[in-house]
């Protein structure tokens, strides 16, 4: 029988748990959004959470069927696409679209081919890359930068630290050593616990560190380089020390029996030269030949290109049995010298394209280990960026290899928990380390084996992780010091929400651990921000630029305090995820009656 209950209004409806979908229902949830989960393949942990949370989930195929209709697609506000397959992602937003073609669609594809081309058939819809959104801000760790840009349609502006050193014993207030630069955070020196978007009149001791707010103009006036890179220690490498790694690795990969016979045979040449030197007589019995004469005879005969100007012909019994064992010899130990060179040769270039070989000559590079999405994006951006880059994945069929090698990349084929890997990827002599393979449990132990690794280093050269899982992320943090550790989903789900709901994210970055992110709100005409001012907000988020809906395109920034948001004006605000989302669900709602 149908069912009774009135059609959903309002709603949002997920296609897909795996990836970023999961904390995209999350974010939503908690939002205070209604839901409507459509996927038939979910780890059973995942359908719990959504049953813990009260959340609507539909086991069935969102391609196939009537699930939409199920899911009352007639009345959702917007529909997010994440499927575990991209294939399936494609056909199921292409479904939606052909359904109705008014709803918000947001869609996750790497694909950059396939998104253009979705982004051109789904006019109003959002294709957006979980890697292409994430590989940001592992690339800042990697490159050590301590600011963020951030540009509002050709105004620049950044997001940089600095160190108060100026606010005396008693201390002094934001707005007196920073002036109108906006504060994002304050770290209090000490252990303090992070003070996110503070106003302008909390006071500041020495020692403590800001993030801030500005143009590049602005950051300098107030003495902040806003292109401030924290230069990483040069790792300087002896020459002796590099002619020891060139011989090491020549011992190791297999050559040990090339350099035994060449040995040998540049033995077997000195006694010879000495014998025929000693007891050779050219003119039957009267005379010797020089050594010069008997090392140019000894590498004829080994050569075996003689014999036109001495010969072993009119000697003695004793010599002509030496000659023979001589030129036997020297085929064996020439032919069997080549036959390995060969194989040396033809071996280092199948283990160089199957990646088993060690690089050789790196210093001051970022090795990144996982080739997968999230990996390949980040190495294009090191490398556009001019860093040097080594690559360690374990599979050897990688979709992303030739991409990788295309770039100029060397990629090693092999277990990066493993010490020799590190070895082979010269891990001490590293500038930053990368961990970005797809499953938590692989990051969290080659993070631990690369610290194990690095010894005394390991406080000294940057490690971005790649955790799933936000909590998870944070006490990898606090349980194990690792100090850069970020999550995909937890970057790019704001930006799946923020489509979804009608907030354009403009970017994402992190100080410290904590991610901040930077949105567009355009005001509704009947919606909940209309006459508010900017102190009316949350204290955790700031307006730190407007453009006014009659100003023209003209952008203000820093707004007054008392400039109240009027319909059609554009708001750019910065702050954590939960509190711009909570301001958008406020802009939904009609004011309150008087």
């Amino acid at each position: 029988m149908p069912s009774s209950a009135p059609p959903r209004l309002g709603h949002v409806i997920v296609c897909g748990l795996e990836g970023v979908g999961f904390r995209v229902v999350e974010q939503l949830h908690l939002s205070g959004t209604e839901v409507v989960v459509i996927d038939d393949d979910s780890h059973p942990s995942l359908a719990r959470a959504l049953e813990g949370w009260g959340v609507t989930h539909l086991r069935r195929s969102a391609f196939l069927g009537d699930v939409l209709a199920a899911a009352d697609l007639d009345g959702a506000i917007a529909v997010v696409c994440s499927e575990a397959d991209e294939i399936r992602t494609l056909e199921t937003a292409l479904r939606i679209r052909e359904l109705r073609d008014d709803v918000r669609l947001v869609v996750q594809l790497s694909n950059p081919s396939v998104a253009k081309a979705l982004q051109r058939a789904t006019p109003g819809g959002s294709v957006l890359d979980v890697a292409a959104i994430a590989a940001p801000s592992f690339v800042e760790v990697c490159l050590r930068s301590t600011s963020h840009e951030i540009d509002l349609d050709g105004t620049r502006f950044e997001v940089a630290e600095a160190l108060v050193e100026a606010a005396g014993p008693s201390g002094a207030t934001f707005r007196r050593i920073f002036g109108d630069l906006a504060p994002v955070a304050v770290m209090p020196i000490g252990t303090g616990e992070m003070i996110q978007c503070p106003g302008r009149d909390h006071r500041l001791a020495d020692g403590d560190r800001v993030a801030v707010l500005g143009t590049p103009d602005e950051l300098r006036a107030a003495g902040i380089d806003p292109d401030l890179r924290t230069p990483a220690p040069r790792r300087a490498v002896p020459l002796a020390r590099r002619l020891g790694r060139r011989l090491s690795t020549l011992w190791e990969e297999g050559n040990r029996s090339l350099l035994l016979l060449v040995v040998a045979l540049l033995g077997l040449m000195l006694v010879s030269t000495l014998v025929v030197a000693t007891w050779l007589r050219p003119n039957v019995g009267h005379g010797h030949i020089g050594l010069l004469s008997a090392a140019y005879f000894t590498i004829e005969t080994v050569a075996t290109v003689g014999y036109g100007d001495f010969s072993f012909a009119r000697q003695g019994p004793t010599m002509l049995i030496f000659g023979m064992v001589l030129i036997v010899l020297s085929v064996i130990l020439v032919s069997a010298a080549f036959a390995l060179f060969t194989n040396i040769l033809v071996t280092g270039r199948i283990e160089r394209s199957l990646g088993r070989r060690e690089v050789t000559g790196m210093a001051g590079h970022v090795v990144v280990v996982g080739l997968g999405s999230v990996g390949i994006a980040v190495v294009r951006d090191l490398v556009a960026q001019g860093s040097r880059v080594v690559v360690v994945d374990n599979d050897p069929a990688n979709r992303y290899l030739d991409q990788a090698r295309s770039l100029g990349v060397p990629v090693i084929i092999a277990d990066a928990t493993q010490s020799e890997t590190h070895r082979m990827v010269h891990l001490r002599d590293a500038s930053a380390v990368a961990v970005l393979t797809s499953e938590d449990l692989t990051n969290i132990d080659v993070g631990l084996a690369v610290r194990e690794s690095l010894g005394a280093r390991a406080d000294d050269l940057p490690i971005a992780l790649r955790i799933f899982d936000h909590d998870l992320a944070r006490m990898m943090g606090s349980s194990f010091g690792f100090a850069h550790v970020r999550s995909t989903a937890a970057i790019a789900a704001p930006w799946f929400v923020g489509a979804a709901l009608g907030l354009d994210v403009l970017s994402t970055f992190y100080v410290e651990q904590e991610p901040f992110l930077v949105g567009r709100v355009r005001v509704a005409p009947d919606g909940g921000l209309r006459g508010l001012s900017m102190a009316d907000l949350s204290a955790r988020v700031r307006v730190f630029a407007l453009r006014g809906a009659g100003d023209d395109g003209e952008l203000e920034h820093p707004p007054r305090r008392e400039t109240r948001f009027a319909p059609g004006d554009e708001a750019f605000l910065i702050g954590p995820y939960e509190e711009l989302v909570g301001i958008l669900q406020r802009d939904r709602r009609p004011p309150a009656s008087p």
